[in-house]
């Protein structure tokens, strides 16, 4: 068996709260609660709460008197062991929880499992009924506050009155970590809270769509409703009209009949007159039968000529009734046409709803995964304001150095007044050794003594140095030149002291723009061919504006300055000239004949620092250097860690940049094979690799730009 040391609940070392909590306790300090409040959650897997049948928790004991749970005994006693045989042995009128037989039968095996002969052995006792009392404060929910309060409470009273012990200053501190809990639990409840609110709130939306969706239905329902309708009218307008037309075509049959019953009374009537009036025609009936005769034929041939024009023209509709029809049937099929035509419609937008409230339901679920993720790891937004009370120079100069910038860029001047402080303290600085990892310019074992100069002075001294590397063709790596230069300046004792110097000014003032690239060329991240090629555009581009000024007066109209902008960078995209103007002075309600004081864009004040203008070409020139070698990349269609080959590159190369002359090819191809240029491969058979990002890495620290627009696809 093993000793209660070993136990759960006994002291160990090297334990850390639960990973919600934030807090660790060193390796001297005891087993805290939380950590055993995590082997308890471990524990209770196996001892469900017991419900009744109505959902709450059995009220037993109360209708179960005289049944005892636990005594209050020692439990490796004798006494104790036969008590507890009677108790197993009484019999039970009513059936005991569940969850309550497996807490006293935990609790009975542990308090066996004690050693009561140890020095701590009230506390030792004291363990298994705290966890019992986790069990009842992790199980009630509803409860858990109150209950952990009370908890906390009896624990700090039995600290007070507990005797001292070698750990009781570790204790005191975990007790009073103890109230962390109640504030863990209200967080806990308040996000909880905020979660319910967000599913309400997302349960309300989709309830409105769904409710949008039903009526769309019910309106799709109408206009079929509504077509249905109007195809029975047309149906019945049809059979009218075809009625209509038989009662027409049938009283046009009568009625010539009648005239044809009328006519031959007529005929026979004037043949009765003529027979009982003989006198009429005179004595000659040869000619009266004649001309009866001759009228008969004409009668039959007029007969003939109705009976064909009655065969002929039965079926035909009267013109004014077909053009009445057709007009009739014309407004119908236009309605039915726009019935259709809306039909066509509501059921698109109802497919494109669909499509949206699924996107909705899917950007739902990523924003909320999202949300989890950033209140899982956000940190609260720093007060900034609190800065001005530890800067130099109070709440101005805080506001000044801290206008424009955003959370990381206020890191760094916070670092960088912090460190200038500190650098201003040291007298000596560490001399790094002479190693192959230090840099040349700073091989030296012993302490240095810091000159500690001003911003201003090193500025000044780091313009000097270029002056100097740039009078002159200079064939020495650019570490060695600047050793140089300080030996030939502070002379060869004090060139180590203002090499750490100037070192340690460069590499903490990242925001000075000097400073910065004069660090980035000094260890390498970046070459000097960029430094000189932003100097010389600044200044093609100030000669272009003094040319442009040709009364010398130092000013010129928006209109010039924007033709010199497009005239000085033609591959620049309209909204880049855009944001130039605007750095330069140019605002919305400017007008073309405004004056622009052009030579002030490219001051620079006392520690290096230049204009906004300058700034934006700088920003842009490395934005435009990065969107040049991403297209690089994505013509290339591969993988960083893929290996890439001289052949394929320079391919790649000429394809997105075709104007691309072969000094400047060759230049970036030895640049990203980092090979002389005289030894890169002529013939096609020669192929060398390297990887693709190792390529892109040494790419983005030379001076890589587009020389010439890119061709069409379609012209290719």
């Amino acid at each position: 068996m093993a000793s209660p040391q070993s136990r759960d609940y006994s002291f160990s070392k090297s334990r850390k709260y639960p990973r919600s909590s934030g807090v660790t306790l060193d390796d001297s300090f005891p087993e805290s609660k939380s950590s055993q409040k995590f082997k308890l959650s471990q524990k209770r897997k196996t001892l469900p709460v017991q419900f009744s049948m109505s959902g709450n928790l059995s009220p037993w004991p109360t209708y179960a008197s005289g049944q005892t749970i636990l005594q209050n005994r020692k439990p490796c006693s004798d006494d104790c062991r036969k008590r507890t045989s009677s108790w197993q042995q009484q019999p039970i009128g009513f059936a005991k929880p569940r969850y309550l037989e497996q807490l006293e039968n935990y609790l009975h095996k542990e308090l066996l499992l004690l050693d009561l002969g140890t020095d701590s052995a009230q506390e030792l006792r004291l363990q298994p009924y705290r966890e019992i009392f986790e069990f009842f404060i992790e199980d009630f929910k509803t409860y858990k506050p109150l209950l952990s309060s009370i908890k906390n409470a009896y624990e700090v009273m039995l600290g007070k009155n507990a005797a001292p012990s070698p750990s009781a200053h570790q204790k005191e501190k975990i007790r009073a970590l103890e109230p962390l809990k109640g504030q863990l639990i209200t967080m806990s409840e308040d996000c909880n809270e905020r979660i319910l609110a967000m599913r309400a709130e997302e349960k309300y939306e989709i309830s409105m769509l769904k409710k949008e969706k039903m009526n769309l239905l019910k309106l799709i329902d109408k206009k079929n409703e509504e077509k249905i309708s109007l195809q029975s009218e047309v149906s019945k307008l049809r059979k009218n009209l075809a009625e209509e037309y038989l009662r027409y075509l049938t009283e046009r049959d009568a009625r010539k009949i009648l005239i044809a019953d009328l006519n031959e009374l007529r005929y026979q009537r004037e043949d009765m007159s003529l027979a009982q009036s003989p006198g009429v025609w005179g004595e000659d009936p040869v000619k009266l039968t004649l001309a009866l005769k001759m009228t008969r034929q004409d009668l039959t041939h007029t007969q003939m000529e109705l009976n064909t024009m009655k065969a002929n023209f039965g079926d035909v509709v009267p013109r004014r009734d077909f053009e009445m029809q057709e007009k009739t049937n014309k407004d119908l099929q236009e309605q039915l046409d726009s019935l259709r035509a809306d039909y066509e419609e509501v059921r698109k937008e109802h497919e494109i709803l669909l499509q949206l409230h699924m996107t909705t339901l899917k950007e739902r679920d990523q924003f909320s995964s999202e949300l989890q993720d950033i209140q899982r790891t956000s940190t609260p937004r720093p007060d900034w304001t609190k800065c001005a009370d530890v800067v130099a120079g109070g709440q101005d100069r805080w506001q000044m150095l801290a206008e424009g910038k955003n959370s990381e860029q206020l890191v760094d001047v916070l670092l960088e007044e912090i460190g200038e402080g500190l650098l201003r303290e040291k007298e000596f600085f560490p001399g790094l050794g002479y190693g192959e990892a230090v840099p040349p310019f700073l091989r030296f074992d012993g302490p240095v003594k810091n000159k500690k100069p001003s911003k201003k002075d090193v500025v000044k001294l780091l313009k000097d140095a270029w002056k100097e590397r740039l009078s002159k063709e200079q064939k020495e790596k650019f570490p060695d030149f600047f050793f140089n230069f300080l030996e030939h300046r502070f002379g060869p004792s004090d060139a180590i002291a203002w090499a750490y110097t100037i070192f340690e000014n460069i590499k903490l003032f990242r925001s000075n723009e000097v400073m910065s690239r004069f660090y980035a060329i000094l260890m390498g991240k970046m070459t000097e061919s960029v430094y000189i090629n932003q100097k010389e555009t600044v200044a093609q581009l100030l000669k272009e504006m003094i040319n442009a000024d040709s009364q010398n007066e130092g000013l010129l109209t928006m209109e010039q300055f924007s033709t010199i902008l497009k005239s000085t960078f033609p591959l620049k995209k309209e909204e880049h000239i855009q944001h130039l103007m605007e750095a330069g002075g140019w605002h919305p309600n400017s007008t073309s004949a405004d004056l622009l004081d052009y030579r002030s864009l490219f001051k620079e004040d006392e520690e290096g620092q230049s204009e906004p203008f300058v700034q934006k070409l700088w920003e842009q020139y490395m934005v435009e250097k990065d969107e040049y070698l991403q297209e690089l990349k994505q013509e290339l269609g591969m993988e960083l860690y893929e290996e890439v080959t001289f052949s394929k590159l320079q391919r790649a190369l000429m394809i997105i940049d075709p104007t691309l002359d072969k000094q400047t090819l060759n230049t970036h191809l030895s640049q990203a094979f980092q090979i002389p240029v005289s030894e890169l491969p002529e013939d096609e058979n020669e192929d060398i690799m390297t990887r693709l990002q190792t390529a892109m890495e040494q790419l983005q620290m030379a001076d890589v730009k587009r020389i010439g627009p890119r061709e069409p696809e379609s012209a290719s």
